[in-house]
């Protein structure tokens, strides 16, 4: 008679253990594949968590947020992935649920939805809690900066519980692309790197060149360096070179006599 019990036994904490997820579970049919790119974007942030207090008056509340994992250890987990602790009693409301999830993401910002929480006991219809957690983009810093912003339960229905965080996962990646001129600059480096390697082999292996020789048109670039170097002597130099001293002839009434003129008193009378 025991084991029929026993059995029964065993089928419901099967159940109940089935029923306890680890990860964040989208509740629909079909799970998008935008929907699960997002979650995989999650993934560095998966079961970490954060906590922020929040003062209302005389109460005081601490939130704590698993991403994608329980807050709760042990047979008191329920999937909850929020939840509440009022700090001057101690009670625990859990405001929303990883098996009922929902991300949407922007350019820049990812948006995990959590629901299925607690229902409330006097707004809202009694219908569910609702957590809302904006994950903004900070390359600086994979998480920080968990705060509440508002509880929003003023309303006939639709309530929910805003956060917010910061997180390099809601970054978009970068892509890095060259420029035209980039390209243009790494084509004319390898066509003069061909040109050099190609000439040098030419060179020395075909027509038997030694030394600088082995240099392709080395004539050719030698004329460009001289023609480069006029130019730049041409154009840049500061001051004018200094004019070589002309040349200045001698005038006939500068000229003294002959010199056999000159000795004609020497000859014998």
């Amino acid at each position: 008679m025991y084991a029929p019990l026993f059995c029964v036994c065993l089928a419901a904490v099967s159940f109940v253990a089935a029923d306890v997820v680890d990860d964040c579970k989208i509740n629909s049919e079909r799970v998008s594949a935008s929907e699960q790119a997002v979650l995989n974007r999650l993934a560095p942030l998966k079961h970490k968590r954060f906590e922020t207090t929040f003062k209302n008056g005389t109460e005081s509340y601490t939130y704590t947020f698993a991403v994608c994992g329980t807050v709760l250890n042990g047979t008191k987990s329920t999937n909850e992935g929020l939840v509440q602790n009022k700090t001057q009693n101690g009670e625990i409301t859990v405001i929303g649920r990883i098996n009922d999830t929902r991300v949407i993401n922007g350019t820049d910002w990812i948006l995990l939805i959590y629901k299925s929480g607690e229902k409330y006991d006097k707004h809202c219809v009694k219908e569910p809690r609702k957590a809302m957690v904006m994950i903004s983009c900070n390359k600086k810093s994979l998480a920080e900066g968990f705060t509440i912003v508002s509880e929003e339960r003023d309303r006939m229905d639709e309530c929910f519980y805003l956060f917010e965080m910061d997180s390099s996962v809601a970054c978009p990646p970068d892509e890095s692309h060259l420029s035209v001129g980039s390209i243009l600059l790494i084509v004319f480096a390898v066509l003069i790197g061909l040109y050099i390697i190609g000439g040098f082999l030419y060179q020395r292996f075909v027509v038997g060149a030694k030394g600088m020789e082995q240099f392709p048109n080395i004539t050719f670039w030698k004329e460009l360096g001289n023609l480069v170097a006029d130019g730049c002597d041409f154009v840049c130099r500061s001051q004018p070179r200094s004019s070589e001293t002309a040349y200045r002839g001698v005038g006939d009434d500068q000229l003294g006599e002959e010199p056999e003129e000159r000795d004609d008193h020497l000859l014998p009378m």
